[in-house]
C-alpha cells in the first residue's frame, strides 16, 4: 500500500466540510493566544500573513498548550486549512482515555499510527491491536511521495520518514508474532464465560469451579485442566466436595464441557497455556528513551471476535491488577488502543459491562490510557463513553435511517460548537476528523474540524519475511516461543487416580486370596463393598499429599481482581 493511496490530500477545487457548515456561535470562551503559546515551529500569523478569523482564533487558542503535547493537525475553518491554528492534545491528558471513531476507510488506522509514533518519540509505550494486518508498518520509515508532501505542507508539518521500536505478538502464536498466552486460572471465570458464550447461570457455575480449584491448589493452566476438574465435580464424590459452597448441576456442567469441546475444535486451545505472558513487557522503553510499540497481530483470529476482544480485556485487567497507583503523572505509563471495541460490548452480560466500566474508571490512576476504536460512539455503553475525554471522530455515513440515528447520537456526544456537526461529519474527507480533547486543566477544548498530519512511519504492512526476522530477533522470543506443559490439575488428578486404581487392584487381589473358598462359591461377595476410585482419590493420603505438593510447587496465594482475573502471589 503506497502513501499516495492512503493519505489523500486536497487537490484542485474542493469543498471542505466546514465551508458548508453554517456558524452557529456558542463556542466556549477562550483567552486570545499570546506569543509563545503557539506550537514550536508554527509562529503566530502576523506581519504579511492573514490573521485568523475570530471564531477560528477562539478554537485555536483552546489548543495552545504550554506543556508537552501531540500534534494532530491543523484547523479547518470556512473552507480553508489554517496551518497556524494547530490542533494538539496534552501528553498528561492521554491517561484520561479517548475514542477514535469513524466509518470504514475514513482514516482511523492512520490516526492511531500518527498518535502512536508521537507517543513513542516522547517515551510512552503503546499497545496496538492489529485486526486487519496493516499496522506493522509503524516499525518502518514511511515512503516519501507527492501526496504526503502536499499534506505536510498544508498542515505545516516537517515530514521526515521514521519508524518506531516495535514488538510483534500473536495470540497463541497463530500468525507472525511472539506467542501471547494466558493460563485459565489467571484468565478467570467472567472473561472465559464471554469467550465460551455462557449465560449468567453458567457463568456463576464456572465461577464456583474456579473457586474450588483455587481452594484446593489445583492450578488450571490449559483447557484439559478445566475439563478434568469439571468432570470430577459432577461425579458423586465431587458433589460431596461442593456441598459447603453450592452445587453444580449435571446439565450446566454438560453445557460447559460441550462449549470447551467446541472451542478446542475451532483450534483455539493454543491461547491458553504457559509460559504466560507478563503484561509488564508492554511497558518497555528503549535505551534511548523511546517507548516500544507493541503490535498484537489478529488477522488469523479476526473471525473470532469474542476471543480477541476478550483477550484484550484480560491484558487490561492484568495490568490493573499488577500496577501500583501513580495518580496524575506527567505522562502515561502506557496508552492502549482497543480496536474493534464494539465486539467487546456485543451481547455482554451486566456483570461483564460493570467490570469494564470499573476497569476504565480505575485504571487511569495506574497511569494507563485507553482509547476505544470503533465506528460510532453509540457502540460504547454510556457509562464507559462518559469517561472518554479525548475524541477524534472521522466521517460517518448517513445512507440509512439507522445511519441517520447514529449520526444524531454522535453529535450529541460533543460539546456545543460553532459547526453544524451533522453536516460536517458526513462531509469529512479521508484523513480529516472532528476533534475535542481535554485541556491541561482537564476541561473539554472547543470542537475543531481538523486536517490530520501524515504518519512518518510506513502506512501499510511490512513484508512477512521482515516481520519474521524482527520476531525471531526479539529478546522476548526465547522466553515465550516454546509452549510448556508442566504438571497441573489434569496431571495431578490423573496421577492420583491411577495410583489409587493400582492400590484398589492390589487390595482386591489380597481380599480374593484371603476370602474362604466357601464364601467365594456362595456368590463371590466381598465382606465389605469397596469405595469408588474417585472417592479413594479424594480421601487418600496420596491425594492430599499431591494437593499439598501443588500448593508448595506454586508457593503463592491466588487473589482475584476485576473480572475474576488472577495472579498468584509468590
Amino acid at each position: 500500500m503506497s502513501d499516495s493511496e492512503t493519505v489523500p490530500a486536497a487537490t484542485g477545487p474542493r469543498t471542505d466540510p466546514a465551508a458548508a457548515a453554517p456558524t452557529k456561535g456558542g463556542t466556549p470562551d477562550a483567552a486570545p493566544r499570546t506569543a509563545g503559546t503557539t506550537p514550536e515551529g508554527h509562529p503566530e500569523a502576523t506581519g504579511g500573513a492573514p490573521a485568523l478569523p475570530e471564531e477560528a482564533l477562539k478554537i485555536a487558542s483552546g489548543y495552545a498548550f504550554s506543556g508537552p503535547a501531540l500534534d494532530l493537525g491543523a484547523l479547518i475553518w470556512d473552507g480553508r486549512c489554517l496551518p497556524d491554528a494547530q490542533i494538539r492534545v496534552p501528553l498528561p491528558m492521554l491517561n484520561r482515555h479517548g475514542l477514535v471513531a469513524g466509518a470504514t476507510g475514513t482514516g482511523k488506522t492512520k490516526t492511531l499510527q500518527l498518535i502512536a509514533e508521537q507517543l513513542s518519540a516522547q517515551g510512552v509505550p503503546v499497545f496496538l491491536a492489529d485486526v486487519k494486518g496493516d499496522v506493522s508498518g509503524v516499525s518502518a520509515p514511511g515512503l516519501p511521495g507527492a501526496k504526503v508532501q502536499e499534506r505536510a505542507s498544508e498542515v505545516h508539518q516537517e515530514w521526515t520518514p521514521a519508524g518506531c521500536p516495535a514488538e510483534f505478538y500473536a495470540l497463541g502464536g497463530m500468525g507472525h508474532g511472539i506467542p501471547l498466552r494466558a493460563t485459565i486460572t489467571s484468565f478467570g471465570p467472567v472473561l472465559l464465560s464471554k469467550v465460551l458464550q455462557l449465560n449468567r447461570t453458567q457463568e456463576q457455575s464456572l465461577g464456583l469451579i474456579f473457586h474450588y480449584a483455587d481452594q484446593k491448589g489445583l492450578e488450571l493452566v490449559d483447557l484439559k485442566d478445566l475439563r478434568a476438574v469439571v468432570a470430577f465435580l459432577t461425579s458423586d464424590e465431587g458433589k460431596q466436595e461442593l456441598k459447603g459452597i453450592g452445587g453444580l448441576s449435571t446439565a450446566t456442567a454438560g453445557v460447559i464441557l460441550r462449549s470447551l469441546t467446541a472451542f478446542e475444535a475451532q483450534g483455539m486451545s493454543p491461547f491458553f497455556g504457559e509460559p504466560e505472558f507478563d503484561t509488564s513487557e508492554l511497558l518497555r522503553t528503549t535505551s534511548e528513551g523511546r517507548g516500544v510499540v507493541s503490535v498484537l497481530e489478529l488477522p488469523a483470529v479476526q473471525d473470532k471476535p469474542q476471543l480477541f476482544s476478550t483477550f484484550l480485556m484480560w491484558l487490561l485487567a492484568d495490568l490493573f491488577h499488577d500496577l501500583p497507583e501513580v495518580g496524575d503523572a506527567d505522562r502515561p505509563k502506557l496508552v492502549f488502543f482497543f480496536d474493534e471495541a464494539h465486539l467487546l460490548f456485543s451481547d455482554a452480560s451486566k456483570a461483564f459491562l460493570d467490570s469494564i466500566t470499573q476497569t476504565v474508571r480505575l485504571i487511569r490512576s495506574k497511569g494507563i490510557g485507553v482509547f476505544f476504536v470503533t465506528q460510532t460512539p453509540k457502540d460504547v455503553p454510556g457509562d464507559v463513553l462518559a469517561q472518554l475525554g479525548n475524541r477524534v471522530q472521522h466521517a460517518l455515513r448517513a445512507f440509512t435511517p439507522d445511519d441517520q440515528k447514529a449520526l444524531k447520537a454522535t453529535v450529541k456526544t460533543f460539546p456545543d460548537s460553532a459547526y453544524d456537526l451533522e453536516e460536517v461529519l458526513t462531509g469529512l474527507g479521508t484523513g480529516e476528523a472532528v476533534v475535542t480533547v481535554l485541556s491541561e486543566k482537564g476541561a473539554p477544548t472547543p470542537v475543531a474540524v481538523t486536517r490530520l498530519r501524515a504518519p512518518r512511519s510506513l502506512m501499510g504492512p511490512v513484508e512477512a519475511g521482515t516481520l519474521d526476522r524482527a520476531v525471531q530477533g526479539s529478546p522476548l522470543y526465547g522466553r515465550y516461543a516454546q509452549a510448556v506443559d508442566r504438571e497441573s490439575a489434569y496431571e495431578k488428578l490423573t496421577a492420583a487416580q491411577a495410583a489409587q486404581a493400582a492400590q484398589a487392584a492390589q487390595a482386591a487381589q489380597a481380599a480374593e486370596r484371603d476370602t474362604p473358598q466357601a464364601a467365594r462359591s456362595a456368590g463371590g461377595r466381598r465382606p465389605k463393598e469397596e469405595a469408588s476410585v474417585v472417592e479413594q482419590v479424594v480421601g487418600s493420603g496420596l491425594f492430599k499429599s499431591l494437593a499439598r505438593s501443588v500448593g508448595t510447587q506454586i508457593g503463592r496465594e491466588i487473589t482475584r481482581s476485576i473480572f475474576g482475573t488472577a495472579r498468584r502471589r509468590r
